[in-house]
């Protein structure tokens, strides 16, 4: 008889290579990296200011770290410097750097100082203004730097926005260059509050205040208008005033100064100027003829005026730049991940930023959109 036949037994087929510890490895590889990448960057960055600073007294640098970069190359060993000062000027800290506007703007002006190659200064000023005392920071910055033995020149070259606070710390430049179309002057100063006591009644609030005096809760938006004192109003419409006729004085010191210096090429103030001094904006041909600027023109011709109040033939063209080290790039990180948390990484663009008052402060602002 025939065996039987053999009995084929089918081989288990191979389970399936699962994927999912090749992008745990990936993930795993990648961190390593970029662990190794901070800590090697940290290790060079210190053993590179180690040797710089190797038998000097120990200093903390605190402040703006700024780099030279160069906007126009004339093949000049002159260099003009180009300090721009944008958007409403505030000294609250930026998110991004940890400086805020006028510690830049300081640590600007002192690289320009210190590089004997920067003969001069061109502000670039397009700004509605901001708060008092970041404004009258910067403007004792301009003042200070313009009288040092240097003898830099500060030319201001205004955009298309030079008002209140932008007019404030333009004042005490050399020469001021305005277009016939920027919007200039709102010499003034504002300071508002909200009262929404009739909208707690509605709803229901009632407050209840402890305070020292009668005049301790000035400006607050809770009372009724029965119980504001009598002489609030007055106190701090004197407050206000006080600080207009510092802008006033502010104008009228740096104007005369630089006509002084300007000679019979400059634009002295008018002596009906202070009649405009009202808050009103006024366009650059009409700054002009008031003598709040000196000349019409663009930047192009702010630049040809630095060259001749300077005393030079050609000049590069160069602006300081904020640099960042891996310790603000990781601060980024938080920040983002801390305001994901909170529920503030989605942010609204209207194409406007409109400016963030506090009540109670004064600022040298042009608000066109509050009225």
């Amino acid at each position: 008889m025939a065996p039987p036949p053999p009995v084929i037994t089918a081989l288990p087929s191979k389970p399936g290579k699962s994927r999912g510890w090749m992008i745990v490895a990936i993930i795993l590889i990648v961190v390593l990296c970029f662990s190794l990448f901070i800590n090697l960057t940290q290790f060079v960055s210190h053993t590179i200011h180690f040797a710089n600073n190797f038998g000097a007294t120990p200093q903390s640098e605190a402040g703006p770290q700024l780099q030279e970069a160069v906007l126009k190359d004339n093949h000049s060993d002159n260099k003009i410097a180009v300090i721009s000062v944008d958007g409403i000027i505030t000294g609250h800290d930026d998110d991004q750097s940890g400086n805020n506007m006028v510690e830049t703007f300081k640590a600007e002006l002192e690289a320009a100082k210190k590089d004997s190659s920067v003969r001069a200064v061109i502000l670039k000023v397009d700004s509605p203004g901001g708060e008092v005392m970041a404004a009258d920071d910067m403007y004792r910055a301009i003042r200070k730097f313009e009288e040092g033995s240097h003898g830099k020149p500060v030319i201001c070259s205004m955009g298309s926005l030079a008002a209140s606070g932008g007019y404030y710390i333009s004042a005490p430049c050399r020469w001021i260059v305005a277009n016939e179309l920027t919007l200039t002057g709102s010499i003034g100063v504002i300071m508002e509050t909200v009262n929404y006591r009739g909208l707690m009644d509605k709803i229901g609030v009632e407050p209840y205040v402890f305070k020292s005096g009668k005049y301790k809760d000035m400006l607050s938006g809770m009372r009724e208008t029965n119980e504001i004192p009598a002489g609030e109003h007055d106190m701090v419409q004197d407050l206000v005033l006080q600080t207009y006729d510092k802008f006033k004085g502010v104008v009228a010191s740096g104007r005369n100064a630089a006509h002084d210096k300007n000679k019979d090429e400059g634009q002295p103030l008018a002596d009906d100027w202070a009649n405009y001094a009202d808050g009103r904006v006024l366009s650059g041909d009409q700054a002009l003829k008031l003598g709040l600027v000196d000349e019409l023109g663009d930047f192009q011709d702010a630049v040809e005026r630095t060259k001749k109040i300077a005393g030079l033939d050609d000049a590069n063209l160069i602006e300081y730049r904020e640099t960042y080290d891996i310790s603000q790039f990781l601060r980024l990180f938080g920040q983002s991940s801390q305001a994901s948390r909170v529920g503030l990484g989605v942010k609204l663009d209207l194409g406007v930023e409109a400016p963030k008052l506090q009540a109670g402060q004064l600022y040298f602002l042009y608000m066109p959109m509050a009225e």
